[in-house]
């Protein structure tokens, strides 16, 4: 799950983690008010959306006065602001964040993710701030600098105070750098967050340290233990598939193909779509319905698929484990009735009961494409959409 900057920086605030002031605005008059509240300028207008690159795409203004805080929020507040993660249709800004502004002196960055090949949380930092930090991985590697958490003893002070005098803090500035990380590691872990990135951290004329742009992510699996997080959840800044999926516990991601994809497992979702790609086909979407579905997620599964009016044929590609193939051979049947499916339908069943379930399939009486294999599968829904366009 993703928050808006405000947001982070307001969930940081509670850890004490050093951030600027500002108020969130949905008005053009309140962003003026919202200045006048914070005091003399400068002042920073940031339009808030699920994306980074805001700054590019005219997403962020620094001004000097009342009257051109709310001349920028005017211009940003409706806009479809394009960045380089929105893709060419952008997101609509429904709100300003109005900060203050500040006399920068150096720019950072700083991370914290989990390092899945040593399962161990890890603190990244570079002295290159305020860029992407892809481009930095790719131009300098040598700056990224990583300190690797224990998750018994948690970040040690030798560990924050070291990674602060390789990003070349002076003396005066490593305890309070030491105290900013410490406090991220905190709110990292509180959280249950699976991405915490500050770029930049900003070193200001004064000396003082302050998390000038934030973005906290956190684990779905976890939010029933943090409701405060959960009510922080935009919608607006969802994919509406996106959403009705979330309430099925269905695992739903929208892509540019035509094949509408439905599997069991994240590993199997990617190889799926992969094997796609390799037989001339382009998948619509990423459709995970877990280890455990039944007839109704498999039914929520097949109209949320077909919501996307790019999909011309769907593969339905499952592993009997826990899941067994009959339940969701039975779900499929029952899926195509209700939906009166009318496009190219492929099932590659394999597993627990599945001799059972082809027998469902097959007795079904029912327009099904049988598949004895993955490759199989691919190249028979491609055909089969290839098929169906020709005709039309």
């Amino acid at each position: 799950m993703n928050i808006h900057e405000y947001q982070a920086k307001e969930v940081l605030r509670g850890f004490g983690v050093p951030v600027p002031r500002g108020e969130i605005c949905c008005h053009p008059a309140a962003a003026r008010e919202a200045a006048r509240n914070l005091g003399p300028g400068p002042y920073v207008v940031k339009a808030q959306i699920h994306a980074g690159g805001r700054g590019k795409g005219g997403g962020v203004k620094v001004v000097k006065t009342l009257d051109e805080v709310k001349k920028a929020a005017a211009a940003m507040l409706g806009m479809q602001l394009v960045t380089h993660q929105t893709g060419p249709a952008g997101k609509k800004v429904r709100r300003v964040y109005v900060e203050e502004g500040c006399r920068i002196a150096r720019e950072l960055y700083v991370g914290m993710l989990l390092d899945r090949a040593l399962s161990r949380v890890t603190l990244m930092a570079s002295p290159e701030g305020g860029v992407d930090i892809e481009e930095v991985a790719a131009t300098a590697p040598e700056k990224i600098f990583r300190e690797v958490i224990d998750p018994g003893v948690g970040l040690g002070a030798f560990q924050a105070r070291r990674l602060a005098l390789r990003l070349g803090l002076e003396k005066k500035q490593l305890g309070p750098a030491a105290a900013f990380f410490q406090n991220l590691y905190r709110a990292f872990v509180d959280k249950d967050c699976s991405l915490v990135e500050i770029n930049p951290l900003v070193v200001t004329e004064e000396g003082a340290l302050l998390a000038l742009d934030a973005k906290l992510n956190f684990d779905d699996n976890a939010l029933f233990r943090h409701p405060d997080i959960r009510a922080l959840r935009d919608f607006d800044e969802e994919d509406d598939n996106e959403i009705d999926a979330s309430e099925y516990d269905l695992s739903y991601i929208s892509l540019d193909g035509n094949i509408g994809c439905m599997v069991n497992g994240a590993g199997l979702a990617m190889a799926t779509m992969d094997i796609i790609q390799l037989s001339g086909g382009a998948p619509a979407n990423f459709l995970d319905v877990g280890g455990g579905a039944s007839r109704e997620k498999v039914t929520a599964a097949f109209k949320i698929i077909l919501k996307d009016p790019k999909v011309k044929g769907i593969l339905v590609n499952i592993f009997g484990g826990i899941m067994k193939c009959d339940i969701i051979a039975q779900g499929i049947i029952d899926a195509v009735h209700e939906v009166r499916l009318g496009l190219p339908l492929v099932v590659r069943l394999e597993g627990t009961n599945v001799n059972k379930g082809k027998e469902l399939l097959q007795e079904s009486g029912l327009n099904i494409i049988a598949a004895a294999g993955m490759t199989d599968a691919a190249e028979k829904i491609v055909a089969a959409v290839a098929a169906e366009r020709n005709e039309a």
